[in-house]
């Protein structure tokens, strides 16, 4: 078996453009909230982030939670702030919008720098009221984070770009960044760098896009891209998993970085050590999750480099001679030569591994929590998109049920009528979270690496 080697030039020489940006890395204890609109409600790059954490930092635990709702306008989000918001009691708010309050079909139509002019000052203002209410958190981190973009040069069939759209939202970016620096919070911006990503991979494909069909909405892999930058801006580049070298000729540790190497043995030809790591291998789940997506959180290995950066658990061994089978706890991994071995294999990309499987165990765990966390962002939808405007804010109880059933025309509303006939009830709610806490309590238990025997058997 070859080393696997994972390469993303032409997205490397993007990012060299991109100025410099820091957000700081989440700590034990914190509860982080993600604001925004349907790329937050539906999508996963929050859950990203956290199996990044859980599977990194195994013994840290904190909680990343979902506060997105699909439509939502800056607006929006000022009327739902104490209900679905400050109620979660964040020590880190990340707050993003721009998609919907810019607009959309007017740009095709004339008129469309007024019209981009208006959704901008509408903006503005509605950011204003949301500025004042984060400035009265004084214990909450804020991080101000640029929408990803409205992809307008990606060439798809069926649908006509909205020209100027994502000029708007670049021009709302940039006031989310100076309300960022004037009152001391973080800023990251999104929508260059995924901006930068389309343009280069439309240079070799004219249909190349990672903000969907829809030109706004990413597929799975977008929302890891969109993860990987949010890490990257929080210094994880270069952080390894673990990293192994030994000199096999002496049987010495030369380096053993986030991980203890011990009991190094050489039997004629073989060696063998017990390898117990700090942290484990991120797994990148190969399904397509989601309605309509086509694209599995895996596939973002030909976009950006996050194997190279983010994802090393290296294993170098120099001194042997032909070919090794590489054995973890008794399993056969696969062979390589002792050239490879001497130049370091990327145990990370190898998913037969005991603790790639140990992983996966995490990875479908929080994919389950994620699904459970959606029926309650759904249960939201119907509070704040619909209930709130009749005066019926968790009400809960048959008017509200009533008045859904006299709304049914509402498309949106009629397909969480079921749900929410379920959900208004306490006893409900209280089950679904109870179902939320074991899933991260499992992952908590399980997520700690235990240690591996790894032997080297010389093959012919």
């Amino acid at each position: 078996m070859k080393k696997i080697i994972f390469l993303a030039i032409v997205p490397l020489l993007v990012f060299q453009t991109i100025s410099a940006q820091q957000v700081s890395p989440f700590k034990e204890g914190d509860r982080v909230v993600f604001l925004g609109n349907s790329i937050t409600d539906g999508g996963r790059y929050h859950s990203f982030i956290w199996l990044y954490y859980m599977t990194r930092f195994p013994d840290m635990p904190l909680t990343i939670m979902n506060a997105g709702i699909g439509g939502d306008t800056a607006y929006d989000m000022n009327k739902r702030l104490d209900g679905d918001v400050f109620s979660k009691r964040p020590t880190v708010l990340v707050a993003t919008f721009g998609m919907n309050d810019s607009g959309y079909f007017e740009y095709n139509w004339d008129g469309q720098e007024d019209f981009g002019e208006k959704k901008y000052q509408e903006c503005y203002g509605n950011f204003k009221q949301m500025e004042k209410r984060f400035q009265g958190l004084p214990n909450t981190r804020i991080v101000m984070m640029g929408s990803s973009p409205y992809d307008e040069t990606a060439k798809i069939e069926g649908n006509t770009a909205l020209r100027g759209k994502n000029e708007t939202m670049k021009r709302i970016v940039a006031f989310q960044k100076e309300s960022a620096e004037k009152n001391g919070w973080e800023f990251f911006d999104l929508n260059q760098p995924m901006t930068e990503i389309n343009q280069n991979g439309q240079q070799k494909d004219s249909t190349f896009t990672i903000c969907g069909n829809d030109r706004i909405h990413p597929d799975n892999d977008g929302h890891m891209i969109m993860a990987y930058l949010f890490l990257k801006e929080q210094g994880f580049t270069g952080k390894e998993v673990a990293s192994i070298e030994i000199d096999g000729k002496k049987q010495q540790v030369i380096n053993a970085a986030n991980c203890e190497i011990s009991n190094v043995k050489k039997i004629k030809n073989d060696i063998s050590f017990d390898y117990l790591a700090q942290s484990l291998p991120y797994p990148l789940d190969t399904t397509a999750r989601g309605w309509g997506s086509k694209a599995s959180q895996y596939q973002v290995i030909d976009i950006v480099p996050f194997m190279d950066e983010m994802n090393q658990e290296i294993l170098k061994v120099t001194g042997l001679k032909g070919k090794y089978k590489l054995i973890i706890d008794g399993e056969e991994i696969g062979i390589w030569s002792a050239q490879d071995f001497a130049t370091g294999i990327n145990m990370a990309a190898l998913s037969n591994t005991p603790q790639y499987q140990q992983a996966l165990k995490i990875m479908h765990l929080n994919e389950m929590r994620w699904e459970t966390e959606r029926i309650f962002r759904e249960y939201a939808w119907v509070q704040f998109g619909f209930l709130q405007q009749k005066g019926l804010l968790f009400a809960d109880n048959r008017e509200a049920i009533e008045v859904i059933d006299a709304n049914l025309d509402n498309l949106w509303l009629r397909g969480r009528r079921d749900m929410y006939s379920k959900m208004m009830f306490p006893e409900i709610r209280e089950a679904r979270q109870q179902e939320m806490d074991m899933l991260v309590k499992k992952i908590y238990e399980i997520n700690s690496p235990v240690k591996r025997q790894i032997t080297l058997h010389q093959v012919k």
